[in-house]
């Protein structure tokens, strides 16, 4: 069983359209790592916060595709998390619903350091089983 804060829904879903004819940036699938460092004291408060808002964007938002949680297992305090957007406009509307507002408000005290990374899939095809 995973733990509760790692969610995800089939990269496949990202990448469909990928496939076929040629797409503009903006209707492209968006795909993004976000690494965080959490101060350690609030390691638990940060991983209900986390869960609480990926489960809410997997389950309220159609333009979410993939937000996948992991925490590196020597340093639990470092997340990696895998974003993957329909496209650009999937990505906007998400950054302001309330659920993301929230986290985003509840949790600014708790992150030491936030990098986001926009990445290509090597192989956009490929499926999460």
């Amino acid at each position: 069983m995973r733990p509760p804060w790692i969610i995800a829904a089939p990269l496949a879903l990202a990448m469909l359209a990928v496939s076929g004819s040629a797409l503009s940036e903006e209707q492209e699938p968006m795909v993004r790592l976000s690494k965080l460092t959490i101060d350690p004291s609030q390691l638990e408060a940060y991983k209900v916060a986390l869960a609480e808002e990926i489960e809410a964007s997997v389950r309220c938002e159609p333009g979410v595709l993939t937000l996948y949680a992991v925490s590196e297992k020597n340093h639990p305090e470092k997340f990696t998390i895998l974003e993957i957007y329909a496209d650009r406009a999937a990505y906007q509307a998400h950054i302001q619903t309330a659920h993301f507002l929230k986290y985003k408000a509840g949790t600014k005290r708790m992150v030491k350091s936030l990098e986001l990374i926009n990445a290509v899939p090597l192989i956009p095809g490929m499926k999460i089983k």
